[in-house]
């Protein structure tokens, strides 16, 4: 083969690589559009015929509970000493009212966590050491919570209103359990946004996390609510009604989580509404500073921590998911779960996508300096291009307005570029999901993959 033979052979490669990405994309990206533009319909309508009428509500405005309860807050914690600590007392010190009570899970194996708790010194915590050492699974600990919550009730003779969730690192807001509190006699699961904090070490690999969340819990789960779709519990700032975990449990003798999930918290909202379960996504403005009542945290800051999360996440969501959680429910339903299982596919059209353009760029500068002929794309291919293009700058705008709403307009600026980072670790995640995947199929079983904490200094803000 000569050299002239290899550029040709090149070109037409990544012909096709283009004319799959540009598919791909096409695909992905109407499904998108359809979001957007469901997402504008539904504020604009709440903006002229809700707002325009009632004044919308906030953390003064809104109604106290009718009957008052108390809530649990779940915390699992495996090797979590270096954070577990200014957790639990920034949450003590942020929740200065309501009926509520932490129990923080841990294992035998881990004296330094237990240690930690121990220190914080609250009546208000239960701690709870589990019978065997860890880690587990993380839905282990928390059935192993459940557990210790049924008997408190039993020997205190009450029952308590809802069952929160959150991780060891997350810094929590001073009204979400007056929230819970209100929202729960609505609601069987009510989840608030999630807001990464802003790490100034990693703006760009912790900087993605930001703008995906920004944009998922800013949009995507408000149109899932709008449609009639399920809403997935995202693990931390969620309450769920205590009576509906225990007609779950019923249903998994006894252990409402499923500890043979890598993603218990994404399949407990998706089990919840199978069941017949209400849920509400309340983003409510807190007076108090003008922000929105909300979880936030530190999400990994380096490629390998973000590699791993996102294989957990795609393994659990996108490959298992399939085979535990089916595709039942009505079309709204069967929609959103292909968009939450698209994960390895896009993958894949990215690499299509990157490689098209090496490839491309390669047979461009071979035909400019050597003057080799140039090979004519199929006829399809510039039209299917324009409109991926389109599609991809409309989902840049997008992602651009709901960074600049939640973090401002510098962070909306920096997530378009940004978006190259997220789009390589989206590709490592899903290379790792798979590995992770076949690994779990034939071990039969799962272990917390847990990923390293930190915590920021609340003195400093």
């Amino acid at each position: 083969m000569t050299f002239g033979d290899f550029v040709t052979a090149t070109a037409l490669v990544g012909h096709e690589l283009m004319l799959f990405a540009a598919v791909g994309i096409g695909i992905g990206g109407i499904s998108d559009l359809v979001v957007d533009l469901i997402w504008i319909c539904r504020s604009l309508w709440r903006r002229v015929f809700v707002y325009g009428r009632f004044a919308r509500a906030d953390s003064d405005t809104l109604h106290p509970a009718q009957k008052p309860g108390t809530i649990a807050i779940f915390i699992p914690a495996w090797d979590e000493a270096a954070v577990i600590e200014p957790m639990l007392r920034h949450a003590v010190s942020a929740w200065v009212n309501g009926d509520w009570r932490i129990y923080v899970g841990a294992y035998p194996n881990d004296p330094k966590t237990i240690e930690a708790i121990e220190r914080v010194g609250s009546p208000r915590i239960r701690l709870v050491v589990g019978p065997r050492p860890g880690p587990t699974t993380k839905a282990d600990c928390l059935n192993t919570l459940w557990a210790r919550l049924e008997a408190d009730e039993i020997t205190e003779g009450r029952r308590f209103k809802a069952i929160a969730l959150h991780d060891a690192e997350d810094v929590v807001h001073p009204f979400e359990i007056s929230l819970y509190d209100r929202m729960i006699e609505q609601f069987d699961l009510v989840q608030l946004p999630v807001l990464p904090l802003i790490d100034k070490r990693s703006r760009w690999i912790g900087g993605h996390y930001n703008d995906e969340f920004a944009e998922s819990h800013s949009k995507t789960i408000v149109v899932r609510e709008a449609i009639g779709a399920s809403i997935p519990a995202a693990g931390v700032g969620c309450a769920f009604a205590r009576d509906t975990l225990a007609k779950l449990a019923v249903l998994r003798d006894g252990a409402p989580f499923d500890a043979d999930s890598l993603t218990e918290d994404y399949e407990l909202g998706l089990r919840l509404a199978e069941i017949g379960g209400r849920a509400a996504f309340v983003r409510l403005p807190f007076k108090g500073d003008g922000s929105v009542v909300a979880v936030r945290a530190h999400f990994p800051a380096t490629i390998e921590a973000a590699v791993r999360q996102k294989a957990r996440w795609m393994a659990g969501i996108a490959l298992s998911g399939w085979d535990r959680l089916g595709w039942s429910g009505g079309l709204a339903e069967g929609w959103m779960r292909v968009h939450d299982r698209r994960a390895p596919i896009a993958a894949l059209i990215l690499l299509a996508a990157y490689g098209a353009l090496i490839l491309t760029a390669f047979v461009t500068a071979a035909q400019w300096y050597w003057g080799y002929p140039a090979i004519n794309p199929p006829r399809l291919l510039a039209p299917l291009l324009w409109i991926a293009l389109v599609l991809m700058l409309w989902r840049l705008l997008m992602r651009c307005f709901f960074v600049t709403r939640a973090y401002g307009f510098a962070e909306g600026l920096l997530s378009i570029p940004r978006t190259i980072i997220s789009n390589i670790i989206a590709m490592m995640a899903a290379r790792a999901a798979i590995s992770l995947y076949i690994h779990m199929m034939k071990a039969g079983k799962v272990r917390w993959d847990k990923t390293t904490h930190s915590f920021p200094d609340m003195e400093a803000k």
